[in-house]
């Protein structure tokens, strides 16, 4: 998949994995926290922070009772109405400016998700690098075309997305002018379990749609965004939180800085350790290439001695002939003398000429 970049910085495989912390609503409607948030993450070491742009009223509407009201018992928001939870989730988007300003000065990627056209326009209107498609949103075509008619990268999350689904909105998103789009795996649960979160799809989707692919990973913890990058993940996407304890409508599925800066730091791991296909000693490993087993000289011998298992042994270190030879030279004479300790080569059993 080609590499490409946002903002100047340069994704895919051949670079460390692009990192992005998920604000959301984690900002508990304080401008102060979310600028708290900016900062944390920037220590932290990610690539990126992004928003969500949206209002409740561009969400969805204000009704409170059937499926506009979540009764779902496993649901973090049951109790909740649409409508109140996006209220309440919701980033002003006079903050937005303050927010991406910040992130700039700190050398951060700043961009959002837009959940409408009228959010397209507005983040046009701050220069966005990039977009990014919510899960919930890679069905709305749409959105889709607006979003790729600005020519800038793309990235989408393939939540609850059927294969045909996909291959839509990717179509959709390439007529309309996206050369440069990322899909990333996704299990919308909140939190999601390792078990759903069925990592082997990355190679498949890679192959599938030719895009480059990542995770936006809703699990506790670093291991299956660690995993995702030896399955071909360029990109990995985690709601982000000062604490967990502070509450708020993502907290309890979102990483705390600690967990964030690991993330980081063990995916990059994961990244380095890929390598390429390699047989043979490294150059860094030459030097322990003397501390493999070889034949060894264990007693005092002079010349017409008959070697044996008694006075020939396989031990480190290995400057003496390969482990292999010793039903070979057992029984054979040495024709210069050796003393306990002496690496057996071939000219001790070995005249010169012969």
């Amino acid at each position: 998949m080609k590499e490409f970049t946002i903002a100047e910085r340069k994704i895919g495989p051949n670079q460390p994995p692009f990192i992005i912390a998920e604000m959301s609503g984690n900002h508990n409607q304080s401008l102060d926290k979310a600028l708290e948030i900016v900062e944390a993450a920037a220590a932290a070491g990610v690539d990126a922070l992004k928003l969500q742009t949206y209002t409740a009223e561009t969400m969805t509407l204000d009704v409170r009772e059937g499926e506009f009201f979540i009764d779902d018992e496993n649901s973090l928001w049951k109790g909740n109405s649409l409508y109140d939870l996006y209220k309440e989730a919701y980033t002003p988007w006079e903050w937005h400016e303050r927010i991406f300003q910040r992130c700039k000065e700190l050398g951060l990627i700043a961009f959002s998700s837009p959940f409408d056209e009228t959010a397209v326009d507005f983040l046009e209107s701050l220069d966005v690098p990039c977009y990014k498609i919510a899960s919930f949103e890679n069905v709305d075509i749409p959105l889709i075309r607006k979003v790729a008619r600005t020519g800038k990268p793309v990235i989408m999350s393939t939540g609850m997305a059927s294969a045909a689904e996909l291959d839509e909105a990717v179509r959709v998103a390439r007529e309309e002018g996206c050369e440069n789009l990322i899909l990333l795996k996704c299990t919308s649960t909140y939190p999601a379990s390792p078990e759903n979160s069925n990592l082997r799809t990355l190679p498949h989707l890679k192959e599938l749609f030719g895009t480059q692919v990542g995770l936006s990973d809703h699990t506790m913890g670093v291991g299956v965004g660690v995993a995702s990058v030896v399955l071909g993940a360029t990109v990995i996407e985690k709601h982000f939180t000062l604490s967990r304890d502070d509450g708020g409508v993502d907290a309890a599925f979102s990483m705390e800085p600690k967990e964030m800066k690991a993330l980081v730091e063990e995916t990059k791991k994961a990244w380095l350790s890929l390598g390429t296909v390699k047989y043979g000693p490294t150059k860094s490993e030459e030097p322990s290439l003397k501390h493999r087993r070889s034949l060894y000289v264990s007693s005092d011998l002079k010349v017409g001695d008959v070697l044996t298992k008694e006075n020939v042994r396989a031990i480190r270190p290995g400057l003496g002939m390969p482990t292999k030879y010793i039903n070979l030279i057992i029984g054979k004479k040495v024709v210069k003398e050796v003393k306990k300790g002496d690496p057996l080569t071939f000219d001790v059993v070995m005249e010169e000429g012969n």
